[in-house]
């Protein structure tokens, strides 16, 4: 059993300045939880903040950031395999695993350990799909069972990959992986719901000073097709339709804010899912100190 711990909370709550800090004073080493920041090149619009990492002159050790190239459907499977890899790396060098991130369903996946496998594409079965609405591939995947990730009923690609794997799964029940058993103490940062607004707000603004419309550029000039970005949700999907010229600046700036705020409203649903299912977490007001945080979180751990 691996024995780590886990900094979690909506965007724009300073989980990973926490991590890190909290890193350094345990001799630890990151695990970023978090479904876009796997990819190169996409920095500011994941906000990987990798000046976070150099705490007073220590470089703190990160996993599972800058591991794919933009345009791979990376996935919940494949993430539990390089936490695995990371967690064995880590007990290696003798240093403590951090895990940090927001994305609820990675995090899901690793604390409560779930059974998933390697599923290859189906083209028969997607071949099938293609004439049938978006209504009507939902409908087939509520036959497999609860959705529980409800971004596969928004997007027509997300979807049509549940149902493959709900079918591939039907077919074959066996894992061919097992997710390491996990001893974790978790802490989440919240801040209060009009404090949390704000900091959304002026972290967006910073990124759009810090250059997030060249990010986008750059992408795209590096041959990633318009709806490759836009796959990826959130920044990408309104600034490469800036970009495109399909909205002005403004409204891009405005949609995308209101956008970040209905995601960490999604964020925190899915904290109180897993805590209803057993998970739980140690809350900490955003606003205290630095040396407050990590005081409670040193507090809280089990005495060796």
């Amino acid at each position: 059993m691996f024995h780590i711990i886990t900094i979690l909370g909506p965007t724009a709550t300073g989980k990973t300045t926490l991590a890190c800090r909290l890193a350094a004073l345990l001799q630890g080493e990151i695990i970023s939880a978090d479904s876009r920041q796997v990819y190169r090149g996409m920095d500011l619009g994941t906000g990987k903040d990798l000046a976070d990492f150099e705490v007073d002159g220590q470089h703190i050790p990160y996993h599972l950031i800058d591991i794919v190239d933009p345009g791979y459907e990376f996935n919940v499977f494949e993430f539990q395999q390089h936490v695995s890899r990371a967690l064995e790396k880590i007990e290696q060098n003798g240093r403590l695993p951090v895990l940090c991130g927001g994305s609820g369903l990675y995090l899901d996946a690793v604390l409560r350990g779930y059974d998933m496998q390697r599923v290859p594409e189906n083209k028969t079965l997607r071949s099938s799909f293609e004439l049938l609405t978006l209504e009507a591939l939902v409908r087939k995947l509520k036959t497999y069972g609860p959705v529980h990730n409800t971004t596969d009923i928004t997007d027509r690609n997300r979807l049509i990959k549940a149902i493959e794997i709900a079918e591939y799964r039907k077919e074959h029940p066996i894992s061919d992986f097992q997710m390491p058993k996990i001893s974790s103490v978790n802490f989440g940062l919240h801040f209060e719901r009009n404090e949390a607004r704000e900091l959304i707000t002026q972290r967006l603004k910073q990124r759009l000073e810090a250059g997030l419309v060249d990010e986008v550029k750059n992408l795209l000039s590096n041959g990633l097709e318009p709806e490759q970005l836009k796959f990826y949700g959130l920044e990408y999907k309104y600034v490469t339709q800036f970009v495109t010229g399909e909205i002005a600046y403004e409204e891009m700036f405005d949609l995308l804010n209101i956008a970040i705020h209905q995601f960490a409203k999604r964020q925190m649903t899915w904290f109180r899912r897993m805590e209803n299912n057993g998970v739980r977490i140690h809350w900490i007001n955003g606003n205290i100190s630095m040396e407050e945080k990590l005081t409670t979180i040193l507090n809280l751990l089990p005495k060796t």
